[in-house]
This record gives structure tokens, sequence and C-alpha cells, in this order.
């Protein structure tokens, strides 16, 4: 091979090698993404994400509290044997309203009876020797006058009647007396209200040393409940009242009080407060109370368990907002607070008790502003959101404070 073929050779493959470069670079330069030197667009920012607020609407709020109670009966009576017999008959329902003086058992009464015709005879012997004392002193009488008996003999005569008048005294008594024996013989209701199960039968002996108890008569209605407050929350509620922070509910002492059974319904008739017990109870630190409920139906029955839902006092310038809202700790209570421009910011409130599933806030909030209650999941770090109506899933409806009014 010659020279000159050789270096042909060389020139020739230096020919294809810069032509596959070029080929290369307008490659790279043509790509699916367009020449290097195209403007790139930032990519598009989500939109804020939706949380649901309540706006603050403060006005007067009622603070109310759930104390443990118990039913009791406005008044209760023993039935009880006075006479000792045999029982012969039950003259009442058990579990029936009765009234006051129906009969409701009945004693053997022979030996009353009998004891009653006794007495009576000896009542009659006994006006009938006064008779006799009496004629004899009169006839007496003129006789001591005109010196024809001896004054002796007519004090005797006069002592005798003023005797005979004293055991006629003594006999009418003894018929009184067995009158009330036999009139016990037949028991009767002391009061009205409704009886409960027969504590005796047919056949059984009462009455023998001691008042064998019969039944028992309870009115319950109305009923009392009594229940029971902290003394240091009471105290508390003076203060404030003093201090003109608190306004009595109702304008007056008579709180009302309403009745929560165990499955969570509400007695229909509210009741009225009568009284906070003078003492405290030293084991437990509690005050009585004692509130007077209307029960028409016998829905609220003796030793019953309740809770009293109590309104004492109300609050001004406070808002109920739901418990998801507000979040507690040893730091103090918080909620989150949506500004006009949708950022969101921790605010410090001042909470009383609960009523009803919300919280009452005493302080912290003003009027208008609006309170984040549920969508804390969706929130950013400076990021804002775009607030919704809260609807409450309770009650089906938007809640009771107005929909939020600002915009961000």
């Amino acid at each position: 091979m010659t020279v000159d073929t050789i270096s042909d050779r060389a020139r020739l493959g230096a020919k294809l090698k810069g032509l596959l470069t070029l080929a290369c670079v307008l490659l790279a330069a043509c790509g699916p993404s367009g020449p290097t030197n195209a403007p790139t667009s930032p990519p598009a920012s989500p939109p804020p994400p939706e949380v649901g607020v309540i706006t603050v609407a403060l006005g007067e709020v009622g603070l109310t509290e759930e104390l443990p109670g118990r039913v009791e009966s406005t008044r209760v009576a023993q039935v009880r044997a006075r006479a000792a017999g045999i029982v012969q008959q039950r003259l009442f329902k058990e579990g029936a309203d009765v009234k006051a003086g129906q009969a409701l058992f009945k004693i053997d009464a022979a030996p009353y009876e009998a004891a009653l015709a006794s007495a009576q005879a000896g009542l009659a012997r006994a006006q009938a020797n006064l008779g006799q004392a009496r004629s004899l002193a009169e006839r007496y009488r003129p006789l001591v006058e005109a010196n024809a008996v001896s004054k002796q003999d007519y004090a005797n005569a006069v002592g005798a009647q003023k005797q005979a008048e004293a055991e006629v005294l003594a006999a009418q008594a003894a018929v009184q007396t067995a009158q009330i024996n036999l009139g016990y013989t037949q028991v009767n209701a002391p009061i009205s209200g409704r009886i409960g199960r027969a504590l005796v039968t047919e056949g059984a002996l009462v009455g023998q040393g001691e008042a064998t108890p019969l039944a028992l008569v309870q009115q319950i209605d109305p009923v009392f409940v009594n229940f029971t407050q902290s003394a240091n929350e009471a105290l508390r509620l003076r203060r404030n009242f003093e201090a003109g922070k608190l306004k009595r509910a109702s304008g007056s002492d008579a709180a009302s009080v309403r009745i929560i059974l165990d499955d969570g319904s509400e007695h229909p008739q509210p009741g009225t407060l009568l009284f906070s017990d003078l003492s405290v109870d030293p084991g437990s630190g509690q005050v009585t109370l004692r509130a007077e409920v209307p029960n028409p139906g016998g829905r609220l029955l003796p030793g019953l368990y309740v809770r009293v839902r109590i309104e004492q006092a109300k609050a001004a310038d406070a808002v109920l907002l739901p418990q998801q809202a507000v979040t507690r700790s040893n730091q103090g209570d918080t909620v989150m607070v949506v500004a006009p421009d949708g950022k969101v910011s921790t605010r410090a409130v001042r909470v009383g008790a609960s009523q009803q599933g919300r919280w009452v806030v005493l302080e912290g909030l003003k009027a208008g502003e609006l309170v984040m209650v549920e969508g804390f999941q969706k929130l950013r770090p400076n990021q804002p959101v775009k607030p919704m109506p809260w609807t409450d899933p309770r009650a089906g409806a938007v809640s009771a404070a107005a929909a939020p009014s600002a915009k961000p």
C-alpha cells in the first residue's frame, strides 16, 4: 500500500468524525424541551384550604352546671297498725294513688267492740250513781237549813255527788278510749299519695307490742331533688355576684333547674331551687341544695339518681364555642383565629364551664372575629386559609353563631 493511500484514508476518517460530532450537537439542541435558551413558567400554587369557622357574637350567656342529685318524696308516711289483732282485709291496690283518710286495712274489731260495750255500761252505771247522789244532796239542802239533818250528813251527800260526777267523767273517757281503739281497727291513709306494696297479708297478727308497718304512702307530685355543689364553687359565685362580674339568673335567688335522666333525656317540667344548706360536709367539702320539681306523670321516682342542670348566674360579653374549637392544656386555653387576610393565629382565652357540649368563653375574643372549628389538619406554616361557615352536625344546620362576614 502506498503512502498516498494511507493519507487519504486518514483524511476521510477525520472528516467522518467531525460530521458525527456536529450531528450530536444538533440533536442535543433540538430535544423535546426545545432550545436551551427558551423561557420556563413557574408551577401553579395550590388554592388555600377551606376551614370551618364561626363568627364570634358576644352576648349574655347563662352559666349552667350539671350536678349529681337524688329524688326524694315531698311527704312520706308509714302506715302502721295501732290496734293489736288479725288483719282481715286489704282494701287498696298496690301502687295506686290513695286519698287521705281512705281505708287501707281492716283488723279484727270484735275485742274492741266488746271493750266499747263494757265502757258504755260503766258510763251508764256512773250516770245512775250520779243521779242518785244528786237527788240526795238536793233533798238534804232544805233540811239542813231547817236543822232537820246534820250538816255532816249534808256534806257527805254533797261529797258523794261530786264523786259520782267524777266517776261519770272517767266513764266517758273510757268510752272515748274504747271508741278510738275500735277506730284503729280500720287503718286509713294518713296522707294523699301513691302507696307501695303491702308489707303484711290477710291473717297476719299485727300491733303486738309495737305499731307494725303495713305499707308506705309517698307524695311524688311534686318531688324534691337533693343535690350537692362544691363549697368553693358556691363561694366563688358569691364573690363574683358581689363584684358585679356575674348577675343572678332570672334576676332572683330562685334559680331554675332542669333534671337530666340516666338515658340523657330531660324531664319536661323545670324545677325551682328552694335553698342551700347552711353547713359544709366536712368529709366531702360539699354543700347540699334542694329543688322542687313538678312530677305530674310520676316519672321521677323516690331514690332515683339524676343529673341536675342549674343556671345560677349569667355572664356578660361571653360566647359559646364548640368544644373542638378550644385547645385546653396546662399552659392555658387557646383558640385559632382567622384574620381578614386568611392568616391563622393562636389566641389565649379564659374558659368557664361547659354547657350542652360547648365551652363558655368568658374573655379573649372580640365580636366579629372568626374562630376555627374544623380543618386543623389542613393548616400549613405561613399559608392562608379560606374560612367557610361551620355546620353543626348535631343540629344539621348552621351553628347558632352567624356565618363569617369577613373575607380573606
